[in-house]
């Protein structure tokens, strides 16, 4: 049997306690040997060695490493074969391979960091145990199985445990459970099934929860790993991240890039070694100047700068988020966040403020808000009839006590009233505690002469204790009746002035009959003000919101109405409907699913697995330990950064500074930018590998050599991947980016438009290029044409970039001044180019050109823009004659 269904007799004898005396020395021992310690079991870290080994293996790496070990054997066959070797090339991509290495490692390396931080909470904490017949104050490290534990108001539980006395006991488990009201707690429990949720497991306290209310005596039944909290720790252990959307799309990209590029470098070295076949010039030298110039292929072929690129992008991405108060842990999270199209919230400290709040107050036959109440006597029953306080830190109150009882003392203080002073100006005589046959609580003070009784309770108990007329206790039954429907908890409140001071043991019913009824409270723990605005953009971006809370099924349905979740195709459901489907059937009851109640770990795992295999990207938030998992198994993980736990922080991906919902709406803003500025510079890129590729293919197959010498080479390539095309990834975000559809899954980061951009243009710069290859139509003497060609294929590719700018229709000119850094680049490129033709002939085999030719130069490489505009009038102009048509 388990803890929560055996008997206590039964469970005391099994775990051989005597609980008036607790174990002894040689027990504890014996104990902690047997059931082990409390602690969680640690896995040892990755070593720097296997760190750099899993950055290193990343296909975009693993196609750095190739190209360089590619540009390398290149340079040392021309050395050994007399030829001119340059391994300036290798230094770039070897260089480059560091880069992206070393931020992953300083910005990933810390896997198991999560893990480690669920042993860290709590360990030095001291608690009350019984042994050996006395009352020690014990560190939470050393608690064992068995031990008698006594418990109290304010006190962190450092293990699980079943009650073996309890007087007024309230527990909060939110970070367990999500329950975000404080639960009641009785050593009388009785519980039969033991597939009770542990939400509703009275007669239970686990480890990470608090006491709010009350006290109690607990035999502690796991320790360590044997808790509910160890169990999640174990979960969390063993969740592999898996790869995000862009890393696999990178992947895609990579791999098709490099087999099209082998591909042409394979038919160039056949078609050239049948030609000297057929000439009759095959000779060891020929092939091997055949299969070196293949091999420049694959390297102009291959975008080897793209990892580094992405890598400083989104390091620098991730810098301009955490100014929107989004930290980000993990660079790639910046980009896949704006791929999310669903969003699995908490409820608790996540929607809501994870505060019990005040809401509404019913006094005198009209609601009021707690700033516009002066009733006296509802005002000190408020502050007297009470065992809380409260403490303002940093100008926030910091709740000591019952969360209830606060959220009272906080409305007090709001109605302009300090607690500690009307404490102060009467002395409480007696007090009737709260239990749940009573359901209320009452205070006898003593001010002066006179005796008051001030009682709070459920509204129905006190309008029973009440003399009032049918009307108003009808008028305010009417009122209860609509906050309870909210999901609200209502309390209600009451006074009487006592004659003589009564006899307390035996007068209670007497002290609490015929009394005045003062009216009641709405208490609640409120919706975020910024979240119906955040919800309402998550709408218009296609965003999906899922609410998994550990709240029961009336409170989550009070709240996604609230929110507007629920609707006639859409439903709440609670945790162990979700548990007793197949997968199957999971998979088509999602999509109507919304809201689940009594949401546990291993449900939020389950689901967030299910919309993963439909193809979703799934973000989960959360700031509680029954988070962690869910939150380290998405796509994304968010936890909130002021009241999240150190687990849920851990085992994220983004931490939100201000813990507001709406700033997880920015991210997604910023991600969605950051994706269309990494689909800007590889559109630049392909568009320079594929004019690359065609040139130096039809200048070999037209007998000409290869059109661009290797340092020239380098340079293109420096374009293609250094600042100029970095430029584009800072790209400001487009206006409309959360009026579109989130980007699938399974979406190539190479959308149709791109490629048929990158084709067009690409084919147009390379057949203008190839024609004065062939013409010589600018003019110039033959000298000059090799630097004629190396000059219009840069400037073709750097006006081409503006192009690239614009992923829709929009004109080039509309955003053309948003990005001055790209401006200044790229007027700086030029400037170079200019140099490199006019002064760097020694290194780059150019000579120097008249005015008139870079006049022609830049005027003809223009016309890529010119047939880019055409191109998108003629779009425009088609779509709106379909219109026409249809209208």
């Amino acid at each position: 049997m388990t803890a929560h269904t055996a008997t206590t007799a039964d469970l005391l004898a099994r775990l051989q306690v005597d609980p008036s005396t607790g174990l002894t020395s040689a027990a504890v021992e014996e104990n902690r040997r047997r059931h082990g310690a409390n602690s969680f079991t640690r896995e040892k870290p990755p070593t720097l060695a296997r760190r750099i080994f899993a950055s290193a293996t990343e296909p975009m790496i693993v196609m750095l490493i190739l190209a360089a070990c590619i540009t390398l054997g290149v340079n040392l066959v021309r050395y050994f074969t007399g030829g001119q070797a340059d391994f300036l090339e290798c230094i770039g991509i070897f260089a480059a391979i560091s880069l992206s290495t070393v931020i992953t490692v300083v910005m990933e390396g810390r896997s198991a960091k999560a893990f480690e931080a669920l042993g860290r909470i709590g360990a030095d904490t001291r608690v009350r145990v019984l042994r050996g017949g006395e009352v020690l104050l014990c560190p939470q490290k050393d608690i064992v199985v068995g031990d008698i534990l006594l418990v109290e108001t304010g006190d962190k539980l450092p293990a699980d445990g079943r009650l073996l006395e309890s007087v007024a006991l309230m527990a909060d488990e939110s970070p367990l459970t999500g329950e975000s009201a404080p639960v009641k707690k009785s050593a009388q429990t009785v519980i039969t099934d033991e597939n009770t949720p542990v939400a509703e497991r009275g007669n239970m306290l686990y480890s990470g929860c608090f006491i709010t209310g009350g006290s109690g005596k607990l035999v502690v039944t796991g320790v360590g790993d044997a808790t509910e909290f160890g169990q999640i720790a174990r979960q969390l252990a063993s969740v592999d991240k898996s790869s995000t959307p862009l890393q696999e799309k990178m992947a895609a990209l990579g791999k098709r890039i490099t087999v099209m590029g082998s591909v042409a470098a394979a038919v160039v070295f056949i078609i050239q070694l049948l030609i000297f076949l057929s000439q009759g010039t095959a000779t060891l030298d020929t092939v091997s100047e055949a299969f070196i110039t293949s091999i420049v292929l694959i390297v102009a072929a291959v975008p080897e700068g793209l990892p580094t690129i992405v890598a400083v992008s989104l390091a620098i991405n991730v810098i301009k988020m955490s100014r929107q108060n989004a930290l980000v842990k993990k660079m790639i999270a910046c980009e896949t966040v704006g791929c999310i199209s669903v969003i699995c919230s908490d409820k608790t400290g996540t929607l809501t403020e994870n505060r019990m709040t005040v809401t509404d107050v019913y006094a005198h036959r009209r609601l009021v808000k707690p700033q516009d109440l002066h009733d006296a006597d509802l005002l000190e029953n408020f502050c007297v009839n009470s065992t809380a306080d409260i403490r303002v830190e940093d100008g926030r109150a910091q709740f000591i006590g019952n969360p209830t009882e606060c959220a009272l003392l906080v409305a007090a203080q709001k109605a302009g009233c300090r607690y500690c002073d009307l404490r102060n100006s009467g002395s409480p005589v007696y007090v009737y505690p709260f239990t749940s046959e009573r359901k209320n609580m009452t205070t006898v003070l003593a001010a002066g002469e006179r005796y008051l009784a001030y009682s709070k309770g459920s509204p129905e108990k006190i309008l029973s204790m009440c003399a009032i007329d049918d009307s108003e206790r009808q008028e305010a039954q009417a009122q209860i009746a609509r906050f309870q429907e909210k999901a609200c908890r209502v309390l209600g409140f009451a006074h009487k002035e006592l004659q003589s001071r009564p006899d307390f043991d035996a007068e209670r019913g007497e002290i609490e009959q015929g009394m005045i009824f003062d009216g009641f409270v709405a208490i609640t723990d409120p919706l975020r003000r910024d979240v119906y605005a955040a919800v309402e953009r998550c709408r218009s971006a296609g965003i999906e919101l899922k609410m998994l809370t550990g709240d029961n099924i009336v409170t989550a349905r009070a709240i996604a109405d609230e929110l507007g979740l629920l609707d006639g195709d859409h439903v709440a459901v609670e945790a162990h409907q979700i548990e007793n489907m197949t997968d199957a059937q999971l998979a088509r009851e999602l999509p109507r699913i919304r809201v689940i109640a009594r949401s546990t770990p291993v449900v939020k795992m389950r689901v967030v697995d299910a919309l993963k295999a439909q193809g979703d990207v799934v973000a989960v938030t959360g700031d509680g330990i029954n988070d962690a998992p869910a939150i380290k198994n998405a796509d994304v993980g968010v936890a909130m950064g002021i009241s999240g736990t150190e687990v849920s922080k851990e085992a994220s991906d983004i931490v939100l500074l201000d813990d507001s919902f709406s700033t997880i709406v920015k991210a997604v803003q910023w991600g969605r930018g950051i994706y269309e500025n990494f689909q800007r510079f590889i559109q630049f890129q392909l568009t320079v590998n594929l004019s690359s590729v065609i040139v130096v293919l039809c200048s070999i197959l037209s007998g000409f050599a290869a059109p661009f010498t290797a340092l020239q080479l380098l340079w293109i390539n420096i374009i293609m991947d250094g600042p100029p095309a970095l430029t584009l990834g800072l790209e400001p975000m487009r206006g409309d980016l959360m009026r579109r559809r989130p980007t699938s899954r399974s979406a190539s980061i190479v959308s149709g438009g791109m490629l048929a951009r990158i084709a067009v243009n690409g084919v147009f710069i390379s057949a203008v290029f190839m024609a004065q290859h062939w013409t010589g139509f600018l003019g110039g003497t033959p000298r000059q044409q090799p630097t004629i060609l190396f000059t219009l294929f840069v400037v073709f590719q750097l006006l081409n970039a503006f192009n690239s700018r614009e992923l829709g229709s929009d004109s080039i000119f509309k955003n053309l001044g948003a990005n001055r850094l790209m401006l200044g680049v790229f007027a700086g490129t030029f400037l170079l180019q200019v140099i490199i033709t006019q002064f760097g002939g020694s290194f780059f085999g150019t000579v120097p050109l008249p005015l008139y030719m870079w006049v022609k130069i830049v005027a003809l490489a223009g016309s890529v823009l010119l047939l880019a505009e055409l191109t998108r009038l003629t779009k425009l102009m088609g779509r709106a004659f379909a219109r026409a048509r249809r209208t």
